[in-house]
This record gives structure tokens, sequence and C-alpha cells, in this order.
């Protein structure tokens, strides 16, 4: 991955977004088992949280280093890029987990390990796009349309993602087990607002950049939410029946 001819490195990054559309199909028919859908079929298992933590957290470093030690000039404009990818992961990768009140759950390792792959991938081809290759972003790509659209979206996706979450969190108290039907903000509407908020973000940040390794990421997302937003919708009908909100979609308002 790591080279400088520019035409080598945009045949990875498609071949990357092509794997994602090929995948999609599987993914909406095969639960991904871990969180509410987790089993022991998939082999060997570890806790929760340090199987989150260990899956999320590449992305983080690996966009960190390669942006870092990249010889393009680190201009205020590409520091926010920078920001908003570690301030989103580092939530992601530390905060949230150790948030969960989930003591004694635990994950397939399998599904860990191959999340490392993906998110060495997207860190990798963002991170490395950044330091090596990508264009000087001056101060004046602020002023762009793609700019203020793309970090308005980020901003308003990241509000959902974090929202929803809470509401997810709080849902039980300390020491209780099992699920409850969620409710309040975005849930009014959809299962899963915390994916579709991810969704806008990385759209939003896809935009932002105007980059060919920003869009791939935010089809990975797309692509990989989408699935696990129908997967949760149907569980949850399948364990709370007609209890559970008819007029909620999976995941994107209004529309699935």
């Amino acid at each position: 991955m790591i080279t400088t001819d520019v035409t080598w490195f945009n045949y990875l990054v498609i071949g990357w977004i092509i794997l994602a559309i090929l995948l999609l199909p599987l993914l909406i028919f095969v639960r991904a088992p871990y969180g509410r859908h987790s089993n022991e079929k998939w082999g060997p298992m570890i806790d929760n949280k340090l199987g989150w933590i260990l899956m999320e957290s590449p992305s983080l470093f690996m966009f960190a280093i390669l942006f870092l030690i990249g010889p393009v000039e680190k201009t205020t404009t590409s520091w926010i890029f920078f920001a908003c990818w570690t301030f989103h992961y580092t939530n992601r990768s530390f905060i949230f987990p150790l948030r969960t009140k989930t003591n004694g759950k635990k994950m397939p390792l399998m599904i860990s390990l191959s999340a490392v792959l993906f998110n060495l991938v997207n860190g990798g081809i963002n991170g490395y796009f950044l330091g090596f290759l990508g264009p000087e972003y001056s101060v004046a790509w602020m002023q762009t349309p793609q700019f203020i659209i793309g970090i308005s979206l980020f901003i308003i996706g990241m509000v959902i993602n974090w929202q929803s979450d809470n509401i997810l969190l709080n849902l039980r108290k300390p020491g209780e087990g099992g699920y409850k039907i969620p409710q309040g903000g975005l849930f009014k509407y959809v299962t899963s607002p915390n994916f579709f908020g991810e969704i806008i973000e990385w759209t939003g940040f896809a935009i932002m950049v105007w980059s060919l390794p920003a869009l791939s990421f935010a089809i990975w997302t797309f692509c990989n939410l989408v699935p696990r937003g129908l997967n949760h919708h149907a569980w949850y009908k399948e364990k709370f029946g007609s209890d559970y909100p008819s007029d909620r979609k999976a995941i994107l308002p209004g529309l699935v």
C-alpha cells in the first residue's frame, strides 16, 4: 500500500470499494455475531470490552501514524481532518467500550480480528492519502462548499451518534441485564439512529476531504451499518413482537 504511485493507490482504493459493494448482500443475510447477536459458533470468545478496543483502535493509530509521518505539509485544514478522525475513534475505541454496562459479555475473537483488518485498511488508506499523497489543503479550502457542507454533516452525524449511544448506555441500571426498547431522540423513527448518525458523519467527511479514500470509507460505513441496522431491527421485532413500535424503520428514517 505504501507507494508513491498515485495510480496504483487509486486502483487499490477502487478495489476496496468494489469489495464493500460485493459484500453488502452477504452482510444483509448473515448476522455478525457480536453484541446482541453474539454466539460461540464462531470460535474462541474474548471479553466484549477488550474485543471492542482491539478492533476499533487500529483505525485510530494507523491513521494518526501515517498522517503524522507523511511529508505533505500539515495545514490548518488538514489538522481539522485529523481532529475529526481522531476525535471519533478515540471515543469509539476507548471511551464508548469503557462506558458500556456489559460486564461478563463475550464476543468471538475471530470477529475482533477481522475488524482489525478492516480498520487497518480504512485508517491506512485515509492516513496515507492525507500524509503522503493528498494536496496541501489551504485555508481557502475551508471556504469551499465541500468543506462547509461536509463538516456540517460530520458534526450533525456525530451529535446523533453520541446522543443515541447515550440513550442505549442509560437503558440499563448498574448490575441490570437484559434488553429494553430504546425511546427518545431519533429512536422515535429508526431502530439504529447511532448507525444512521455514523453514516452521516463519514458521508460528511468524504465531502469535506473530497478524496477517493474518504469516499471509500463512507461507502464501507454504509455497506457495513445498513445490514447491521436491518439485523438489529429484525432482532427487536423477534424479541418484543407487537410491543415493538410498528412505525419504526431500521436505520434510514422514512426509507429503510
